[in-house]
């Protein structure tokens, strides 16, 4: 970014509303937005922006920002829905708290961040995240065109309703992750929780660890490469299946179609079932 020209705004604090609304080619620098005005939007509708080391307590600070970057700065818990409707823009070295603090929101990349964020993520397009911790619900919920790196998350219900997205490198402790997912490639990654992938449309796991009760359930044109579980009992049940796991698998209940090769399986159940279930289970 050209600073040569542009607005500076330094060591100010402002809480009234709107308070730098629709700025425009500025430097917003080591400002505090906080006070007992309470006042929200504080920078709604600004473009071509850098915010840094700033720190923010007040509610739906950057909503509609275009081409912005913000660096090493905070939100608080009390910032509520921090970055809402925005384009082109690129977040490092910052904390983002308080819930929804991400939504609807095109061509994000957010690098080297904290994230305690309820209802992260929403509807979100063409967002990534690199070396990054998050702590989360209902993360990333009906997003598209994801892109994770060397991220570790903890929370619930992540990735639900998720379409076109590749993880890479990365560790979750989650629950009911990639639900109704669709066109989802999670490689070299560890995924802890329950019910992992139930109703998943083109989920590809490659070198994962996959830890956890009744896993990849009711799946369509599922594939495991080279993968280790642990834990994972009534696994498969109902999916479409092509799967390649090195150790043993706790039990296999009920695939529908496909085969499952494993070194071993601690029980393999065909019963029970309502559905026509051809496939197979192959022991090396």
């Amino acid at each position: 970014m050209d600073t040569s020209r542009k607005i500076v705004v330094e060591n100010k604090t402002y809480d009234e509303e709107r308070a730098l609304y629709n700025l425009k080619g500025a430097i917003v620098k080591n400002c505090t937005f906080s006070g007992p005005a309470d006042g929200e939007s504080v920078l709604k509708e600004c473009r071509n922006i850098s915010v840094e080391g700033c720190s923010f307590s007040l509610r739906y600070p950057l909503w509609h920002a275009e081409n912005f970057t913000v660096k090493t700065c905070k939100m608080d818990e009390l910032t509520r829905a921090g970055l809402w409707y925005c384009k082109d823009g690129i977040i490092s070295g910052s904390t983002l708290g308080g819930i929804k603090a991400v939504r609807e929101c095109d061509r994000i990349v957010i690098d080297n961040c904290n994230i305690v964020s309820p209802e992260f993520g929403w509807r979100c397009r063409t967002l990534s995240i690199t070396d990054s911790e998050v702590t989360s619900e209902y993360f990333m919920f009906e997003s598209t065109n994801l892109t994770f790196k060397n991220v570790k998350f903890t929370g619930k219900y992540s990735f639900q309703y998720v379409k076109n997205a590749v993880i890479e490198n990365c560790n979750f402790t989650t629950k009911d992750a990639f639900w109704h997912s669709e066109n989802i490639t999670v490689k070299n990654s560890t995924l802890r929780g329950e019910y992992l992938g139930w109703y998943s449309k083109g989920l590809t796991l490659i070198n994962c660890h996959i830890t956890g009760t009744q896993p990849l359930c009711y799946c369509k044109k599922l594939k495991l490469i080279n993968c280790t579980t642990d834990g994972c009992d009534l696994s498969f049940e109902y999916s479409d299946v092509d799967a390649t796991v090195t150790g043993n698998i706790l039990s296999v209940k009920n695939p529908k179609r496909g085969k499952i090769i494993a070194d071993s399986v601690g029980e393999v159940i065909n019963s029970d079932y309502n559905q026509v279930c051809k496939g197979k289970v192959i022991i090396r």
